[in-house]
């Protein structure tokens, strides 16, 4: 078989990307306007942003120049991925040994320009131990493109087939359960009350309202129970529409028995922080608490997808939490405290069980300290010290 010639910085170029791409989980970017350099993002890698340049450089001002374009760049990943820092590695193939270059605070550059400089270089040592063991050497450029090309496809078929998993439609089970046992409670206020529209504040708390003069008494199921109650008619439709739309997306991405598990702490934790503000003998019904919890929720999920789902957390779920929060501060009848409360709930619920593939064991285990933490402080305030 004959070989094909390739430029020696297209080797090396080749040679980096399928590594990053294939053993550190880094992905290709498509940045508009450039040229000969590759850009990769890991937003969980020791530099969440990698570009790897054949641009030749040859004095400090075009480096400086560069680096001027490549902070550019970054600030457009940064919005994008709804990062507040962003460190980067910019490994230039082709720069000067003249160039007197330096690091800034969010931008380290390595000037290599074989593989075997690579291999020796100090840094990359440091953080990238497995590099020497993994990079692709050879002069023979078909069988490096045969290579990095079925790799790098391996790769992103495993990717995609992720992605599938956890995108793709799902029988939804959890989410229609809640909705139906919402729906039998409201008919059995309504034989009770004798009334569609709204009910008395002794009817909700006969068939489990929250109180605080009642479960400070020991009946602490009304943390709980409450959450499938509502009030009136308007209050149950504008709940379960809410909880159709929104528990349909959370089932479907965490996974139902997750998807569980967030729901009632969303509703316990809405309802503690509720019972934290209200009045000893104001009834408190209704599953927004656990609703916000959801939203909560999607954006610790969110944040993990943010490359797929930046714009509908920045235009959907941000100013839908602070459009119904605000709306809650306007209205008294509003139980605020148990959406907040619910919200706070449901993210760390989230953090504690993990994304799948995706969450680090380090953040589940603060994410359950946290949220025992905060359920535990809440319950002391509540029990022992109103």
């Amino acid at each position: 078989m004959a070989s094909v010639m390739i430029r020696k910085n297209d080797q090396i170029m080749m040679s980096l990307v399928h590594y990053f791409v294939t053993k550190e989980n880094y992905t290709p970017i498509r940045v508009q306007g450039v040229k000969d350099e590759i850009w990769l993002e890991n937003l969980n890698g020791p530099y969440r942003v990698i570009r790897i340049s054949c641009n030749k450089v040859i004095n400090e001002e075009q480096f400086k120049f560069d680096i001027f374009k490549m902070e550019h760049v970054i600030k457009q990943i940064k919005r994008k991925t709804l990062s507040l820092k962003m460190n980067a590695l910019n490994i230039c193939l082709d720069m000067s040994d003249k160039v007197k270059y330096g690091n800034n605070s969010n931008i380290e550059t390595i000037n290599v320009s074989s593989i075997n400089e690579i291999k020796k270089n100090p840094a990359l040592q440091e953080i990238f131990p497995h590099l020497n063991e993994e990079l692709i050497d050879t002069r023979d450029g078909l069988e490096l493109i045969i290579n990095v090309t079925n790799d790098i496809n391996e790769k992103t078929e495993k990717d995609n087939k992720l992605f599938a998993k956890v995108f793709s439609p799902k029988k939804i089970i959890f989410t229609k359960l809640i909705i139906l046992i919402c729906f039998i409670m409201y008919i059995i206020l309504c034989v009770n009350n004798r009334n569609i529209f709204t009910f008395s504040a002794n009817s909700l708390v006969y068939f489990g309202g929250s109180e605080l003069i009642l479960v400070q008494s020991g009946e602490v199921w009304r943390i709980l129970s409450s959450a499938f109650l509502h009030a009136g008619l308007i209050h149950l439709i504008v709940n379960m529409y809410s909880l159709a739309v929104i528990g349909t997306q959370v089932e479907t991405y965490i996974g139902k028995w997750k998807f569980l598990f967030i729901y009632l702490i969303s509703a316990i934790s809405g309802s503690l922080l509720s019972l934290t503000f209200a009045d000893p003998f104001v009834v408190s019904v209704g599953a927004s608490g656990a609703l916000f919890g959801l939203m909560g929720s999607l954006l610790y999920f969110g944040y993990h997808y943010r490359l797929y789902l930046s714009e509908a957390i920045k235009n959907q779920i941000i100013p839908i939490i602070i459009i119904n929060l605000i709306i809650g501060f306007t209205i008294s009848e509003i139980d605020n405290f148990a959406h907040i409360g619910g919200l706070i709930g449901g993210y760390l619920a989230t953090m504690a069980i993990g994304i799948t593939d995706k969450s680090e064991k380090k953040d589940m285990i603060n994410g359950w300290i946290v949220l025992v933490l905060y359920i535990a402080f809440l319950s002391y305030i509540v029990f022992f010290v109103k």
